[in-house]
């Protein structure tokens, strides 16, 4: 299920919790790292310290809600490796997170980072919260007590929070706001994804949708198919899959399914993007429900994986691609936009039928590399424009890909196997060189 945007409702509530998803996703991620760890022949001692969380913090929450009720909610922040630079990570606000889950992306993040050759180490935070049942005043109220209970771990060389699920620039506003009221310092750099007032970037919204489907277009130029000809289906129409799906769309692209929280539409001979996308503007939460359009068929986000297609984009959630339905998906080619949507099992399934997944630490960096951006944009006080943006932002997704595939040529292994091999084999001689430098 996709859900990317908050929307605070008009009365709140107790949000139930979700099963949780976390150890799946922390089990996951661990096995990939074991798998490039034993491949690089590291030693025990230093893969468990690579794979050991530095720090992790659990803090209760108590917030006052509209109606004058107490609500205890649960946040976390894992800062998973600084041996790099400062940990560098999302916050997302779901019912589903939990500590394992937030444990799983922060070390995503470190190998993200790594791979993209960024001087930054690996966090994530969340808080368990369901925002579209909460109003403005008590999302804000909850933002500002999460954000002075990170403040003793967090700060522009120490760890830089930025947006991720349910979290956007407005949420990240109120979080630099109440870290500068209890440090009373001005700090820009202390969180990413901010709003250009308060020295945000051009182009950091749409960074990540950006990178997915340039690195969507590569594919696709390498495998000989014209964007005309190709035919796409992306779960998720937020942040991350309405920019693929517009970027995408501008190139020529032939999207036939989409979907969000609310269900989604599909036509195999091509979905009339514009049309949906002002359809998504005039619905009061943003979302594909209620499309009036009879040039499209219903669909779920589950049963629009394994349409007939040529590309399927997961950029929602993680955990989606199943060995329950891997053996169904049709297209050749995957590219995660999500963070974790294909699991272990779904992976080995994927590869034995010949279907080529782009992985989620290469095809969604956009978004890091452009908070990477920003993040020398405060520290520096300068002002960088869009074009800088976008053209800095292309060169690195491409050089990146070029290196993957290169080692997974080289190695004959998977694109993600090779991303692990990079982003592994690079922290672990930061981490043997600074321990020499101990000796």
């Amino acid at each position: 299920m996709q859900q990317e945007r908050v929307e605070p409702a008009s009365r709140s509530s107790n949000p139930a919790r979700q099963a949780p998803r976390g150890s799946s996703l922390l089990r996951d991620s661990q096995a990939q790292f074991r798998a490039a760890a034993e491949r690089l022949g590291l030693d025990p001692g230093l893969q468990r310290v690579l794979e050991t969380p530095e720090r992790e913090l659990s803090v209760a929450l108590p917030i006052e809600m509209d109606d004058g009720r107490i609500e205890v909610f649960q946040g976390y922040r894992v800062q998973h490796s600084r041996l790099r630079g400062p940990a560098k990570g999302g916050i997302r606000y779901h019912p589903s997170v939990d500590l394992d889950e937030v444990r799983g992306l922060a070390a995503l993040m470190t190998w993200k980072c790594a791979l993209l050759d960024l001087p930054y180490g690996g966090g994530k935070g969340g808080v368990n919260c369901d925002p579209s049942l909460l109003s403005a005043g008590e999302l804000a109220r909850l933002t500002r007590a999460y954000a002075t209970a990170l403040v003793p771990i967090i700060g522009s060389r120490i760890d830089v929070p930025a947006p991720d699920v349910n979290t956007d620039e407005r949420v990240m506003a109120w979080l630099l706001d109440a870290v500068e009221q209890q440090t009373g310092m001005h700090d820009p750099a202390i969180v990413t994804g901010k709003p250009l007032a308060l020295g945000g970037i051009p182009g950091r919204g749409e960074a990540t949708g950006r990178g997915v489907a340039l690195i969507t277009l590569e594919t696709l130029k390498r495998r000989g198919i014209a964007p005309e000809a190709a035919r796409i289906a992306v779960q998720g129409f937020g942040k991350v899959g309405g920019q693929t799906v517009r970027t995408l769309a501008e190139a020529g692209c032939r999207i036939v399914a989409i979907s969000d929280v609310s269900g989604g539409l599909y036509n195999p001979h091509g979905l009339d993007i514009a049309r949906i996308i002002t359809h998504t503007r005039n619905h009061p939460r943003g979302l594909l429900e209620g499309y009036p359009g009879e040039d499209a068929d219903p669909i779920g986000p589950a049963e629009l994986l394994t349409v007939d297609c040529d590309v399927v984009i997961p950029a929602a959630l993680e955990g989606q691609i199943t060995e329950a339905n891997a053996g169904a998906i049709t297209a050749q080619i995957i590219v995660e936009g999500a963070n974790g949507p294909t699991t272990a099992e779904a992976d080995r399934i994927l590869a034995d039928r010949g279907i080529t997944v782009v992985p989620d630490i290469l095809a969604n960096a956009g978004g890091v590399v452009v908070s990477y951006f920003e993040w020398i944009q405060g520290l520096q006080g300068t002002r960088w424009t869009l074009d800088e943006v976008r053209s800095r932002l292309d060169r690195m997704m491409l050089d990146a890909y070029d290196a993957v595939l290169a080692r997974a040529e080289a190695e004959r292994v998977s694109l993600r196997e090779a991303a692990y091999l990079l982003a592994v084999g690079r922290v672990a001689e930061t981490a043997a060189l600074r321990r020499t430098a101990t000796k």
